[in-house]
Formats: C-alpha cells, structure tokens, sequence
C-alpha cells in the first residue's frame, strides 16, 4: 500500500496524530482517545500501521490475560515522501490535501465541542502572503524550521500542552501585474 493510501485514511490519519508529540500508547489509551471508533475497526488500523512500520512496538505487558502493546510513532515512517509525492497526479494531490483538510476540520469541530477559549488555548488560524524569491522562499523555510524542530523534542511536563501545528504553504495564481504596482504594495 502506498504511503498516501495508507496514512491518508480518515481513521489511520486520527491515530498518527494520536502518537504526534512523541507520545507512547496502549491500544487502550488510544481506544479512549478516539473513542467513536468502533474497537474492531481502531485495531485493524493499528495492525496496518504496525506492519507498514509506520507504529512500532515499545513494550508488552500482560493485563488479564490478555498481551498489552504500548506504541509509538516512527515520524519517518509516517509521511509521504517527496519521490511519491511527486509521482502523484493531480488528481491523487487533491484527494490527499482533501483528507489533510478534512482532519484538520474533524480536529476543530472536537476542539469545539468542548470547552474552547481560543484566547486562553491558543488556538488560531491566519493566512497571510508574503513576495519572496525561490531563494527567499528557501530561507524562509530553513527559518521555520529552525523555529520548530528544538520544540518538537519536548517532553510531555507539568504546564506543558499538546498542541497541533498544521502548516500548508501555496503559491498564489500567477497574475498579470507590473513591476511598478508591485512596488506600490
């Protein structure tokens, strides 16, 4: 199974951002946090993930009889890597940012059916534009991720919250406009 067909279903999509923060969990613990799906179904998809490599065993433990698996999550593992990505046709790209967008709508309407306090949880969303050069772009990611990635090694703390960054970069349409309006801007 390709690796967009694989981490881009709904249910598997829910379970790799369950591990996201370098997180370890037992079936049980994930089964609670994605409780509205059925018990049947969450295990299958654990099954598939784990075979792909995507989710890897950590420990085992015997609990009622019954073999306890806690998991994590190999980050490598769990993303579409360029030589796919840029093997796929258009068609598969927006089937793919279809799903990515469809978490990221599931994961706000949970966010709302609690308690939400944006100010207080920091939850946002913003768009801007930026004119940057191919080299400028380049820079700018480098920069980004050099703000990122310290923070991505953070431990689960007291005061410390998980928080879920989604990033989708676009270039705009290309449209007719002189240098000098550009200028003006």
């Amino acid at each position: 199974m390709a690796s967009a067909d694989l981490l881009l279903h709904p249910v598997r999509l829910r379970i790799v951002k369950a591990f996201l923060g370098d997180r370890a969990l037992t079936t049980t613990q994930l089964a609670a946090e994605l409780a509205d799906v059925p018990a049947g179904s969450l295990y299958r998809h654990i099954a598939l993930l784990t075979n792909a490599g995507v989710l890897q065993v950590v420990a085992e433990r015997r609990v009622r009889g019954a073999v306890e698996r806690t998991y994590t999550l190999r980050l490598y593992a769990a993303q579409i890597l360029p030589a796919e990505a840029a093997a796929m046709t258009s068609e598969e790209h927006a089937h793919a940012f279809m799903a990515f967008v469809a978490g990221l709508l599931a994961d706000f309407d949970r966010y709302l059916a609690g308690t939400p306090d944006p100010g207080r949880d920091g939850a946002d969303y913003r768009m801007a534009a930026m004119w940057l050069t191919d080299a400028e772009f380049v820079e700018f990611l480098r920069d980004f991720r050099a703000l990122v990635q310290p923070r991505l090694a953070n431990a689960p703390a007291t005061g410390r919250r998980r928080r879920i960054v989604y990033s989708v970069l676009l270039p705009a349409p290309e449209t007719p406009t002189s240098d000098d309006e550009r200028t003006k801007l």
